[in-house]
C-alpha cells in the first residue's frame, strides 16, 4: 500500500474530489522542491487541482507551505512604509512599469516582484529586459540600497532562488501544462510571494474578461477574495481593485512596444487608459502604505516618476537612454470598411503578440524583445477604410500567418461608436 504522503496517494486523493489534509499538502510541496516529486508527478497533481478545486483551509495551507519551502524577506527596517502591486495578467499590462516609480516618487518604497509571461499574457521581467543591460537577478543587498535610496525607492526583479522555491518551479509547470487558469494555483502563487517578500502592504489588480486568466467578474471576485483574505490573515494590509480585461490596454501589446509606451506614460503622455489605471492603483497603494496628503497625478505631472524610473533602470544595470530593440519585419492590418472600431479583443490580440515571438510556447523558450502588435484604434475610435488598424511585428516573417490567424474575429467596426467600457469593475476589501 502506498504511503499516505506519496505522491501518487496526493494525486490520487484529489483526483477523486478529495481534500488534501495538511500533511499531504506540506509533504508533496517539500518533497517537489527537494526534487523527490517529479514534474510530471506535480503537472498532474496541478490538473487535478484545476478540476477538483480546493477550499480555503488546502489553499491557505498551500500558501503557507510555499512560504515555508523558502526564506522570508524583511523590510521592517526601512524608513519608508512599503507597498506592493500585483497584476494577475492581461494584454498589453505594462502597468507595473510606470506604476512603481510613480508609487516610490510620492514616498513609499516599492519592493516590486515580478514574474515572465503566462501564456498568451506578457511578463514585466521580459518587457524589462528588452532595456539593454537591465538585469532581472539582483541580491537582497542591493533591492535594500535602492528602496531606501530617496532618489530611487524602488526596484522591479524576480524573485530569488530561496523565496517559495516550490512556486517558483510549479509557475513554470503551470505555463505548459494548461493548469494556469486555476483559482487555487493562482492564489497560493501571487500571494505565497508576497507574502515571502515581506512587503508592508499589497494592492492586487484582478483581471476579468476575454484576455484575463478570469474571464468572468464571478470568478475574478472569488480569486480577488481569496488573496485579500491571505494576506490580511498574514498581517499584510492588502485590497484588490478588479479592472476590465476583454480589451487590450492601451496600444502595445509586446515587451519593447510595451516598454515605450511606459516611458511615454512617465513623460506625461500615453494612452488614456494606461495613465487611469496607473493612477488608481497609484492612489490605492498610498492609501494602503498610509500616505494621504501626495496627489500621484501631480507627480505624474511634474517628472518626478520619469526622474525614479531613470534611477531605478540604471542602478540595475540598465540603460534608460539606450534604443530599445526593433523587429525586423513589419506588416500593416488595414480597417476593411469605414466607421467605427466597436470591438477590440484582447484574447485575439495577444495570442497573436505570442504568435509573432513576444511570448513562450514551452518553459525556456526565447522570445523576441521587439515582437508583438501596435493597435492604431481603439474601441470606440473612428476608422477609414484602408487606414492601419495594426502594425505586426516580429523576427520571423512565417509568424505573420499564424498571427493574422489570431486576429481574424478579434475586431469588428460599426455605424455608430459604442460607449467606453468601464475600466475599473469593483473594490474588493476585507
Amino acid at each position: 500500500m502506498a504511503n499516505l504522503n506519496s505522491a501518487v496517494s496526493v494525486i490520487a486523493t484529489k483526483r477523486d474530489g478529495g481534500e488534501l489534509s495538511d500533511d499531504q499538502i506540506d509533504w508533496v510541496l517539500d518533497a517537489f522542491t527537494r526534487g523527490e516529486v517529479a514534474d510530471e508527478q506535480m503537472s498532474a497533481l496541478a490538473m487535478a487541482i484545476l478540476l477538483r478545486g480546493m477550499n480555503r483551509r488546502e489553499i491557505a495551507r498551500w500558501t503557507a507551505a510555499m512560504i515555508a519551502s523558502g526564506q522570508r524577506m524583511d523590510f521592517t527596517g526601512l524608513t519608508r512604509p512599503t507597498v506592493d502591486k500585483h497584476s494577475t495578467g492581461g494584454v498589453g499590462d505594462k502597468i507595473t512599469l510606470p506604476l512603481a516609480p510613480l508609487v516610490a516618487a510620492c514616498g513609499a518604497a516599492v519592493p516590486q516582484l515580478s514574474g515572465r509571461g503566462l501564456g498568451h499574457t506578457g511578463g514585466t521581467l521580459d518587457k524589462l529586459e528588452s532595456i539593454p543591460g537591465w538585469r532581472a537577478d539582483i541580491p537582497v543587498v542591493q533591492m535594500r540600497k535602492m528602496l531606501a535610496d530617496p532618489g530611487i525607492g524602488a526596484v522591479i526583479c524576480a524573485a530569488g532562488a530561496d523565496l517559495a522555491p516550490a512556486d517558483k518551479r510549479l509557475y513554470a509547470l503551470r505555463d505548459v501544462t494548461g493548469t494556469v487558469e486555476s483559482v487555487p494555483l493562482i492564489a497560493s502563487s501571487i500571494m505565497s510571494k508576497k507574502i515571502a517578500e515581506g512587503t508592508g502592504a499589497l494592492v492586487l489588480d484582478v483581471k476579468v474578461g476575454t484576455g484575463a486568466f478570469m474571464k468572468t467578474p464571478e470568478l475574478a471576485r472569488e480569486l480577488a477574495t481569496i488573496m485579500v483574505d491571505l494576506g490580511t490573515d498574514a498581517g499584510v494590509a492588502t485590497v484588490a481593485l478588479l479592472t476590465a480585461m476583454d480589451t487590450p490596454l492601451g496600444r502595445t501589446a509586446g515587451n519593447a512596444l510595451e516598454v515605450a509606451e511606459s516611458v511615454e506614460v512617465l513623460a506625461g503622455g500615453g494612452p488614456a487608459d494606461v495613465v487611469e489605471l496607473t493612477l488608481a492603483l497609484a492612489r490605492e497603494m498610498l492609501a494602503q502604505a498610509g500616505i494621504r496628503d501626495i496627489d500621484p497625478a501631480d507627480v505624474l505631472a511634474r517628472g518626478k516618476a520619469m526622474d525614479h524610473w531613470r534611477a531605478m533602470i540604471t542602478a540595475q544595470g540598465g540603460d534608460p537612454d539606450a534604443e530599445l530593440p526593433r523587429a525586423t519585419a513589419t506588416e500593416i492590418v488595414s480597417a476593411p470598411a469605414s466607421g467605427y472600431l466597436n470591438r477590440l479583443d484582447a484574447m485575439g490580440v495577444g495570442l497573436a503578440a505570442w504568435r509573432l515571438g513576444a511570448g513562450r510556447a514551452r518553459q525556456g523558450d526565447p522570445i523576441q524583445c521587439g515582437a508583438g502588435v501596435e493597435m492604431h484604434a481603439k474601441e470606440g475610435d473612428p476608422v477609414t477604410a484602408g487606414q492601419p488598424l495594426f502594425t505586426l511585428h516580429t523576427d520571423t516573417p512565417d509568424a505573420f500567418a499564424p498571427a493574422l490567424t489570431a486576429l481574424t474575429g478579434a475586431y469588428e467596426s460599426g455605424a455608430t461608436p459604442i460607449a467606453p467600457a468601464p475600466l475599473i469593475l469593483d473594490r474588493i476589501a476585507r
